[in-house]
């Protein structure tokens, strides 16, 4: 009865299919190994932090931001100032949510208004990600090798890196649904548990709909995460409505598996609505709650909008005025950013999802090759940061996207599904309206997941644990050799990432492809 509890000891093991398919009920729990769990955990965690806040400060522009922290900074020092609200300008919408605004003045809050400061808190949660993504992996493989793997992996990520030392909003975003995906990963983990009880004990026949799964947290914990992601920024509503049938389907996956002798009406009947509950309601109660400022001010941009550009009267009257208010508001944002089409003259460094995956065409942040950049053995030097993810990793994309079609669809490998459907969530919506501008920043929210994705592929190029000596040392070689071309990569992309001072043929040979330039 030892393996029937969440806590308990259990027996590790590492299937080759990990399949929520209909099969003998079980749980294995998360390996066995903690103490080594944490020390990995901990050391590639602290090498995290060690690249994210070397040089955090630098570069700026003559002391004030770059590129688009030009518009988010500013912006979360008016929050600072005004208690947690952006100006009302006469020229312009705040076109985001507030929650990744008043993160960054939390950190000019105690740094103060310079680069560390507006850049401290993207580092920290740049940081936390690249720790979340070894726990998850290593629950979702049971193997804390496979979780280090992942680990170096997104310590190594061009664009998680860069990301992490800006002041922008992405990072926020790309947190808040890895933090998403990693509480529905353990709910997956406590509801297999609690069946495995129910089976054992004889209980799963009781009704034909199943049993009921009782209160599940850390859905709770992942509709909290989503509400934040939302309110960050609204790209956020494509995780909502992804892991909510994630959720649902795992579910599913899970009374199919016990043996419910009609796991679609039972998870119908008694999983969708607290589904819905954790993972819509919660979340949107969330997000309104992210304007609290706004709701309590007096100037805040659109607040007073009923009984002025809307009347009072109406079909919608019923609706409380601040609600309707922030509507309008958000109606206005969102015609905003459709108007944001690609004009007759595309900014230079605009790209189409297609190129995404592979980022074949990067973002230049930050270029300077005037004569007071100094400190690269010549008298003009080039100071340069661009957001490029590391191609040892990204231009695997399609090749590790169609290992995952084909794990998920033909062995019914859940880990894969979940990777697809976070990482379709982040890469799909964008296709619905190509007129739009877009950059290859948008693409920040997928870098973790095409780490999980290649982080299970080098797991299933390891082999399972008791295959033989000969296949596993050969897999083991394999993946070391990767994992050396990727820390190489990184290493020589480092110049490029971070604004060092380097030689015109130096940047020259960073820029590896025609459209990099």
């Amino acid at each position: 009865m030892a393996l029937l509890t969440p806590d308990a000891p259990v027996r590790v093991s590492t299937p080759a299919v990990a399949s929520p398919a209909p099969s003998a009920p079980h749980w294995d729990g998360p390996p066995t190994d903690r103490l080594r769990g944490w020390v990995v955990t901990g050391v590639i965690t602290l090498l995290a932090a060690i690249t994210r806040f070397a040089q955090l400060a630098v570069p700026t522009d003559g002391g004030t931001p770059v590129f688009d922290e030009k518009h988010y900074v500013p912006q979360a020092a008016q929050d600072l100032a005004n208690g947690g609200l952006e100006d009302n300008p006469a020229y312009e919408l705040v076109v985001h949510p507030p929650v990744g605004k008043q993160i960054m003045a939390l950190g000019q809050a105690v740094f103060g208004y310079d680069g560390f400061g507006w850049r401290f808190p993207s580092a920290v949660l740049g940081v936390l990600i690249v720790a979340m993504l070894v726990r998850i992996v290593r629950r979702m493989t049971r193997s804390t090798l496979v979780g280090g793997i992942a680990g170096v992996l997104a310590l190594c990520d061009g664009v998680l890196f860069v990301q992490s030392r800006l002041g922008m909003l992405d990072i926020f975003l790309a947190f808040f649904a890895v933090a998403a995906l990693g509480c529905l990963v353990v709910d997956r983990d406590q509801v297999r548990a609690r069946m495995a009880v129910v089976v054992a004990e004889g209980r799963v026949h009781t009704t034909a709909l199943g049993p009921r799964m009782g209160v599940r947290w850390w859905r709770f914990g992942a509709g909290v995460m989503l509400g934040l992601a939302c309110g960050t920024k609204w790209s956020g509503v494509y995780f909502l409505a992804a892991f909510g049938l994630l959720s649902v389907g795992l579910d599913l996956a899970a009374r199919r598996s016990a043996g419910v002798r009609r796991p679609w009406l039972g998870t119908l009947r008694r999983d969708v609505g607290p589904a819905l509950w954790a993972l819509v309601v919660i979340p949107v109660l969330l997000y309104l709650g992210t304007f609290w400022a706004w709701f309590a001010s007096e100037t805040g941009v659109d607040r007073w909008a009923v009984g002025q550009q809307v009347g009072r009267e109406g079909t919608w009257s019923f609706i409380p005025g601040p609600l309707r208010s922030l509507w309008y508001y958000s109606a206005h944002v969102l015609s905003f950013h459709e108007s944001l089409v690609t004009p007759a003259t595309p900014h230079p460094y605009e790209s189409k999802p297609w190129t995404w995956p592979m980022g074949l065409r990067p973002m230049l942040y930050y270029y300077v090759d005037a004569d007071t950049v100094k400190g690269c053995g010549q008298g003009r030097c080039v100071s340069a940061v661009m957001l490029v993810g590391t191609p040892a990793m990204w231009w695997l994309a399609f090749p590790v996207l169609g290992w995952a079609i084909w794990r998920a669809v033909f062995h019914r490998d859940w880990r894969y599904t979940v990777v697809l459907v976070a990482y379709g969530a982040a890469f799909l919506p964008w296709f619905t309206n190509l007129d739009r501008q877009m950059y290859f920043f948008y693409a920040t929210v997928m870098a973790p997941f095409l780490v999980m994705g290649i982080a299970l592929v080098l797991g299933d190029v390891l082999g399972r644990a008791r295959a033989g000596v000969e296949r596993r040392t050969t897999g083991l070689l394999v993946v070391c050799l990767y994992l050396g071309l990727v820390v190489a990569n990184f290493a020589w992309l480092w110049p490029i990432l971070t604004g060092a001072p380097i030689t015109e043929a130096h940047w020259q040979s960073e820029l590896w492809l025609p459209s990099w330039r």
